[in-house]
């Protein structure tokens, strides 16, 4: 077998892309044949100086009108669906479908006779209808189910070929972190990489940057300047932000960010969406950077709290203002989480994660 075909549907900066990017880039690197179908711009496109990969791009992105952005998604699915079709008489061809997303285009490979992969990054039971059905359909079409974490897995009622696969960095990205205690304690910064999206906690790390003037907060939010300004505008927030606060807008690259850091956080509200796995946390915690997560998902089976950072219920504001404050204030507590941190970090390696997730993708049919 040596073609792969990927489907993505909105190719931007956010976790699933990378990891996809990390696992085509091995394949390419094997030697495989990889077809790409995905949106226009984002962390995909760094893959198009192989000259192995094919991209088939189209136009897409999210909108603030759910009805809107539903009849977007329909359409590409209708279009994906058609368009594997181009790969009817291809043999030895396996369809790698990243996320739940792309339902369109899997159906389409079961109907072709073709190998199924999905890699799933979501969990669709703590999401709304649309996302279950979604999930429905991956376990019916699916030959093989990657899953990012014990957390997620547990929620699919199909048992057999699921396969557990945590995420993990690039090297490439690691080899330009710079683990340094010393020069973290005393930057005194909390970053945060976030979107617009309510259950995010935007407005949560705004508040948490007023209570703590002393230190200097960092949020980089992924999604453009615009889009962010009218984010602030409308939800009364635009003239709330201190001198302490700096908001970066989408970037193609956050290495600096973390080397440039002290402390990262994640407030995602549970209440709302249960994070599978942290990418977040984990580039952190490979800067060395101890962190605060909440309590459940695949995201809390990262943290020992206490030992590598803490889990924490991210309503609870009085609390992670206390965990910031003993951290940026006592450098023998903040040195002990930073070097577990860093400890834990080589537990998701890289080279290890990539020949699982490869074997996985070209193994033979059931």
């Amino acid at each position: 077998m040596k073609r792969i075909v990927s489907f993505h549907l909105y190719n931007d900066y956010s976790g699933s892309p990378k990891v996809l990017k990390m696992v085509l880039e091995g394949l390419l690197k094997k030697g495989y044949r990889v077809d790409l179908v995905s949106s226009k711009g984002g962390v995909l496109d760094e893959l198009l100086r192989y000259d192995n990969l094919h991209k088939s791009s189209y136009p897409y992105c999210f909108s603030s009108n759910a009805v809107l952005t539903m009849v977007r998604y329909s359409i590409v699915q209708i279009y994906t669906f058609f368009l594997a079709f181009r790969w009817l008489f291809c043999k030895e061809t396996v369809f790698y479908i990243n996320t739940l997303l792309p339902v369109g285009p899997a159906l389409a490979g079961r109907l072709m006779g073709k190998r199924v992969v999905y890699h799933y990054h979501e969990n669709a039971f703590v999401k709304g209808a649309f996302y279950k059905a979604l999930a429905f359909a991956m376990q019916k079409l699916a030959n093989e189910i990657i899953c990012v974490s014990a957390y997620q897995a547990s929620f699919l009622k199909r048992k057999k070929r699921v396969t557990i696969v945590p995420n993990a960095l690039p090297t490439e990205f690691v080899n330009r972190l710079h683990p340094d205690v010393e020069a973290a304690f005393k930057r005194k910064t909390v970053l945060m990489l976030s979107s617009l999206k309510e259950y995010k906690g935007t407005r949560e790390f705004i508040e948490l940057a007023n209570r703590m003037s002393q230190y200097k907060f960092v949020l980089v939010i992924n999604d453009t300047q615009e889009n962010i300004n009218k984010y602030l505008f409308n939800n009364n927030l635009a003239d709330v932000i201190g001198d302490n606060l700096t908001i970066y807008s989408r970037q193609t690259d956050v290495v600096s960010f973390y080397n440039a850091s002290s402390v990262v956080v994640s407030l995602t509200n549970p209440r709302m969406v249960v994070e599978t796995f942290g990418l977040t946390p984990l580039e952190a915690m490979s800067a060395g950077l101890p962190v605060i997560v909440p309590t459940v998902g695949g995201i809390a089976e990262m943290v020992e709290d206490g030992v590598n950072g803490y889990k924490t219920d991210v309503q609870d504001l009085d609390k992670i203002q206390m965990q910031i404050g003993c951290m940026l204030s006592d450098k023998v507590l903040y040195t002990k989480l930073s070097k577990s941190a860093l400890i834990h970090s080589q537990k998701y390696k890289a080279a290890e994660t990539l020949s699982l997730l490869i074997k996985l993708i070209e193994k033979g049919k059931e």
